[in-house]
């Protein structure tokens, strides 16, 4: 998104709004003060919650009532409360992350958190009232949205639940935090993998599925990715300030060495999926993304360059930016696929 005014000197128009809010879910993040003036306050706080990112949720929930659909086991009132609560729950850990990197000083004025984006809280171009607002309004969603469930399903509704809120907690929030501990890229691979799509499944249709749990691992190391793409540009300042991501544990080439490994795996763990069942053949349209996954791939086989190019948006991301492009190109693919063989699940390999 560019940080320039229409016209030299005049300031933008305000946007508000419906169109406003999708651009928040599919704009890059504002870089300048004067383009969070503009902003009505629901889209201010969609990008305080950086909604872009949680396109990922939302996909993770489609995987997982699109497999429930493929089984003929779909149930409609669930997988909306599915859907909503992973994108609330997602947008809580964005928050909770930015509050408690400011908190604990990690998120300074010249770390790389900063200088991509606006933080919300160090900016203040999201008010304390409207942050804990917002707040208070998603979490009572995403209680009630787990007290339904529990009622609905049971006990293994209520493990599932207590798991979700303990890694929310232990990643950022806990005195001694996952991402500190090198175990925060991990803990995304769980989540949005077998968490959200295995256990996503079960919560919709009431039953276990290992071929879901199957299923879950491509998109699971997709977000995996981003993330540990995003440790490797933030490596340097997060080893001197004492946080020991697996980048910082495992050093900068190693971790690029993972991080191929991770976008490499997408690909054969779905290839696995598709030969052992768990996924149709249709599902191979993710190869249509392998494009983006060869660019990723060479790019994080060159250290990252220490000047952004012209024109370039969300500097110093670099890694992190490569890989949410291919992410996001493979989810919706493998989203068509399970669609597809939704719809046609007679289709086998």
């Amino acid at each position: 998104m560019s940080s320039t005014s229409p016209a030299l000197g005049t300031p933008p128009a305000r946007r508000r709004g419906p169109f406003a809010w999708v651009g928040a879910f599919t704009g890059f993040y504002p870089a300048q003060a004067s383009e969070f003036a503009h902003l009505d306050p629901v889209t201010r706080f969609l990008y305080a919650a950086r909604s872009v990112i949680l396109v990922i949720s939302a996909q993770s929930a489609a995987m997982a009532g699109l497999l429930a659909a493929t089984d003929r086991r779909f149930e409609v009132a669930p997988f909306i409360l599915v859907f909503v609560g992973y994108v609330v729950l997602h947008a809580i850990s964005n928050l909770s992350n930015d509050y408690f990197g400011y908190r604990r000083g990690h998120d300074t004025a010249d770390s790389p958190r900063r200088r991509y984006t606006l933080h919300p809280i160090a900016s203040g171009a999201v008010t304390p009232r409207l942050l804990a607002s917002g707040l208070v309004v998603l979490g009572a969603v995403a209680f009630g949205i787990a007290a339904y469930f529990v009622a609905l399903r049971g006990w293994p509704a209520l493990l599932l639940a207590v798991v979700g809120f303990v890694l929310l907690y232990a990643y950022d929030a806990a005195p001694r935090a996952l991402k500190e501990l090198g175990l925060g890229e991990l803990a995304a691979f769980v989540v949005w993998g077998p968490l959200m799509i295995g256990g996503g499944y079960y919560v919709i249709t009431g039953r276990w599925s290992g071929a879901a749990f199957a299923a879950s691992v491509p998109p699971g190391l997709g977000v995996m990715s981003i993330l540990v793409g995003k440790h490797i540009d933030q490596r340097g300042f997060d080893r001197e300030h004492h946080q020991r991501t697996l980048p910082v544990v495992l050093g900068e080439r190693a971790a690029r060495v993972l991080n191929q490994v991770s976008v490499a795996g997408m690909y054969l763990a779905s290839a696995v999926a598709i030969a052992a069942g768990a996924l149709t053949p249709f599902a191979g349209l993710v190869l249509l993304a392998a494009p983006r996954g060869l660019r990723a791939l060479s790019i994080m086989s060159r250290p990252a360059p220490t000047e952004p190019p012209p024109g370039y948006v969300g500097w110093p991301l670099w890694y992190h930016r490569v890989c949410l492009i291919h992410n996001r190109a493979f989810g919706w693919l493998f989203i068509t696929g399970l669609a597809l063989g939704a719809i046609w699940p007679q289709v086998s390999a």
